[in-house]
């Protein structure tokens, strides 16, 4: 009991810091931007007590948007993670990221009329629903075609090699999309980088409904993840049905990320740096890897789109930019460590 009592500790202080994070972006968000505000003019916004569309029509859904996307990411990028036993994956392993690219750069070319300076406006704003119908259904198809080029789903080490090759493919055709309007070249070029700047209340209310739909049955799934760290025999000697619930990780996992893809566009390391620094800090054990994740996600990501406000003001830097410029560093760290150990 005496041992098991400081990982108890340290576990809730984790918790209670990724919650302190999480409050302390969203008041960093709403405060600071293009134009600073001072507390009492967004606490008198937040109440009704006083008019304010800068705080709640543009920078609140934003920042409600960003954590929901960050935690979407971090959530499917663990899941991938335990699901392959491999620290290194993300939420784009499976190519679901370049199917849900691809089908949304797809939507927004028959749809037409778009602005030539960011097609998200139209397509994100007005049609949030739409959008992520069509993100998640072309990460579906991706993942589905990664299935089958892999042959199945028991298949790991084949599955991460085909869906490389889908995402390659499907990343050629979004750009092949984009050359034939030069009009929309810069409006996808900077969707394709992540950006959270056209996020509405309809696109929150889209990203809840994906992360209602996705995340309860990952976090049920936790215990299963903590099989397959074991070994796919250790897990099936336990009675466990692994096709089966490996394809429903698969698809919540494509859910989120499809959702995530379709309102923001493709942000990359979040999923990759948030469940490995997470599992530094409260091991191996995904039922609480998963929703720490989800708040390590939201945290993160809101505070990246609060420095891509920022650090170019008045001009806003892709929020996808600022996370590359703050993960990649850190993935060529685990690499380093890797080759180490080896």
């Amino acid at each position: 009991m005496t041992l098991s009592l400081p990982l108890a500790v340290r576990r809730g202080l984790v918790f209670a810091w990724l919650l302190f994070l999480l409050l302390g972006a969203l008041v960093l968000g709403l405060a600071f931007g293009a134009v600073a505000l001072p507390p009492e003019a967004v606490v008198r916004a937040l109440l009704g007590l006083e008019e304010n569309p800068i705080v709640t029509e543009l920078r609140l859904p934003r920042v409600l948007g960003g954590m929901l996307v960050g935690g979407a990411l971090a959530v499917s990028g663990a899941a991938f993670q335990g699901l392959f036993r491999n620290p290194l994956a993300d939420p784009y392993l499976m190519g679901s990221a370049s199917g849900a690219a691809f089908a949304v750069t797809l939507f927004a070319v028959l749809l037409g009329g778009l602005s030539p300076a960011f097609a998200q406006h139209a397509v994100f704003q007005h049609l949030p629903f739409s959008a992520t119908f069509f993100g998640f259904l072309g990460a579906l198809l991706a993942t589905l075609l990664t299935l089958v080029l892999a042959g199945g789903v028991a298949r790991t080490g084949e599955l991460v090699l085909a869906g490389v090759v889908v995402g390659s493919v499907l990343t050629g055709l979004t750009t092949y999309l984009m050359m034939q309007d030069a009009d929309r070249v810069r409006a996808v070029f900077a969707y394709t980088l992540g950006n959270l700047a056209f996020v509405g209340w309809a696109g929150v209310r889209a990203l809840a409904l994906a992360l209602l739909l996705a995340l309860p049955p990952l976090f049920l799934l936790g215990r299963v993840l903590n099989a397959l760290q074991l070994g796919e025999e250790t897990a099936k000697s336990l009675g466990l049905p692994l096709e089966g619930l490996k394809l429903l990780l698969l698809g919540a996992a494509s859910l989120l990320t499809a959702s995530a893809v379709a309102q923001a566009g493709i942000i990359g390391f979040v999923g990759l740096v948030v469940p490995h620094m997470l599992r530094r800090l409260l091991g191996e054990d995904y039922r609480l890897l998963l929703p720490a994740s989800a708040l390590g996600g939201g945290a993160l990501l809101a505070l990246a789109d609060l420095l891509a406000r920022t650090l170019a003001r008045p001009a806003e830097l892709p929020v996808g930019v600022v996370t590359t410029l703050l993960g990649g560093p850190f993935f060529l760290y685990l690499m380093w460590r890797r080759r180490g150990r080896a």
